[in-house]
């Protein structure tokens, strides 16, 4: 059986697709801070359910709770600077299954952590549930 299979084009409806691209984001930067237990792995755990970003199709927000949950390596991330990053999607036109891969990619590149689950766990809208999962597994050398 061949496993490539010719798609029908994308966005058929002719909808007005607005993202905002990742270059003009400005989402706040992570900050973190040194993990004095390094080799200790010890998982942590953040659920945000006040994540909010705007809908490409219609400019509406969405709302989501995002449960974030890492091991760290040498590094943790800093609260506060967690909570403005997240505040920060509010202006950002993006859709659900983008919204963890973006927070996946800023939270690697920020703590290197030895281990990384996110969910996004977004409200009903149009009577679909959408829940979106990542994970992250750093290599071993």
């Amino acid at each position: 059986m061949n496993d490539e299979m010719d798609l029908p084009p994308v966005n058929l409806q002719e909808l007005d697709i607005r993202s905002t691209p990742r270059e003009e984001m400005d989402l706040f930067p992570l900050d973190t801070f040194e993990y004095e237990y390094v080799g200790s792995k010890v998982w942590i755990d953040f659920e945000i359910p006040e994540f909010t970003a705007i809908c490409p199709f219609s400019d509406f927000p969405d709302f989501a709770t995002i449960r974030l949950s890492y091991v760290p390596n040498e590094r943790c991330v800093e609260l506060k600077s967690l909570k403005l990053y997240i505040n920060s999607f509010r202006d950002v036109k993006i859709f659900h299954e983008h919204v963890v891969n973006v927070i996946r990619d800023d939270f690697v590149a920020a703590c290197d952590p030895l281990k990384l689950e996110i969910t996004g766990d977004f409200n009903v809208r149009g009577n679909i549930k959408t829940v979106v999962r990542t994970k992250y597994e750093k290599k071993r050398s």
